[in-house]
């Protein structure tokens, strides 16, 4: 549903209660608007600072009449919501992105048709929905990944496969859900992209950020000169900007990338929302990623951003509050927040647990080797590994 533009003062509504969430509803509510979230859990991070957190599952009818009597216009926070959920509310007032946007961020396999459909390069894969196709899976695709088609993030539901042998126990290991399997790659590095894509087909976005994942999860994003080659930067723009405009995607989106070590570009996987490795965008740019969702839902001109400080983030997971033994322990936060340009963001979890996301750190400064060391220094002090 196309609308007008919602200035501030109306409610803007997510679903979804996590820190993706709790950061949007701050960035709304500096921009002036009043917010409601739903989500079923009452502690939830974005509950507990929103005007209204209504208390119910997604696909409650209650509840989302609630939230659509409330709101000018709905956004999501994760991609698992229902589209259910998402369809039910656009009968009744804007939902950016749309129903059928998330649809295909919630299935790699319909992912990857996307993908190819635009014409952006993806890595060799097969889909196995059946004995039949696990059968036909070619031998060229190993070593390689099995995922399941969907829920899986955070390296969670996935499986390395060596071997043709190994590929049937694999399978059953994720209890024969619907898979991709997508062979493994020689990898130089990963990067990811964030744009935000206005109704009238405008697109924005955010420098292209290099990433560093551990154990399936991101640890570091960099934004410095040095870290993206022009060339790369330009070629990711171009198949992300592809990517949105084939969905005629309204809302924030984040492309993940694989640089491979012989120069290529592949596509990874989309996410239709704000994304962990865009959250340097809050204290390195003069529009952060939140009040670009902001903008798109509520039909504002969307701006370029302009990055004004060089920037390296580090996730900080739960493990940090256990590195001096099995009992929880508040990390130094003292210690690090007495270096210049750090700037600590914790999400307001009650429960600290090993990786589970709790909060992030962003340095900026006036040059790469400055911010880099900073960085450095501060992971030194919490625990973190050197990257």
């Amino acid at each position: 549903m196309s609308h007008g533009v919602i200035l501030p003062g109306a409610t803007l509504g997510v679903l979804g209660g996590g820190q993706l969430g709790r950061m949007f509803v701050h960035a709304a509510q500096g921009m002036g608007y009043f917010t409601a979230v739903l989500d079923p859990d009452t502690d939830s991070p974005a509950g507990r600072v929103s005007h209204h957190h209504i208390r119910t599952g997604y696909e409650d009818p209650q509840g989302l009449a609630e939230l659509a009597r409330l709101c000018a216009a709905v956004t999501t926070e994760f991609e698992n919501v229902p589209a259910g959920a998402l369809q039910t509310l656009a009968r009744a007032l804007p939902v950016a992105p749309a129903a059928e946007a998330v649809a295909i961020a919630q299935h790699r396999a319909r992912e990857k048709a996307h993908f190819v459909r635009c014409g952006v390069p993806v890595a060799p894969h097969a889909v196995i929905e059946s004995p039949e196709q696990l059968a036909a899976v070619s031998a060229t695709l190993l070593p390689g990944i099995l995922k399941t088609a969907t829920l899986g993030y955070d390296g969670k539901g996935q499986v390395r496969v060596g071997t043709p042998q190994e590929l049937a126990p694999a399978w059953e290991q994720l209890r024969r859900a619907p898979c991709v399997l997508e062979k493994r790659l020689p990898l130089a590095f990963e990067c990811s992209v964030v744009l935000a894509r206005g109704q009238d087909g405008t697109v924005v976005h955010l420098p292209v950020q290099r990433n560093l994942h551990r154990d399936g999860i991101l640890a570091v994003t960099e934004v410095l000169e040095e870290s993206m080659p022009a060339a790369f930067a330009g070629q990711v723009l171009e198949a992300a900007r592809s990517i949105a405009d084939g969905m005629a995607y309204v809302g924030v989106l984040c492309v993940e990338f694989f640089v491979l070590a012989d120069g290529r570009l592949v596509v990874n996987e989309i996410a239709p929302r704000p994304h962990n490795s865009g959250h340097w965008s809050i204290d390195g740019a003069d529009v952060s990623q939140f009040e670009l969702q902001v903008r798109a839902m509520a039909g504002l001109p969307l701006v370029q951003p302009r990055q004004h400080s060089p920037a390296l983030m580090l996730n900080l997971l739960g493990d940090l509050w256990f590195t001096q033994g099995t009992n929880a322990r508040t990390p130094p936060w003292d210690a690090v927040l007495r270096l210049p340009g750090c700037h600590l963001h914790l999400y307001g979890k009650l429960d600290a647990r090993a990786g589970r996301k709790m909060g992030h750190l962003t340095v900026t400064g006036s040059s790469s080797a400055a911010v880099r060391a900073t960085a450095l220094r501060a992971a030194q002090i919490l625990g973190i590994a050197p990257f």
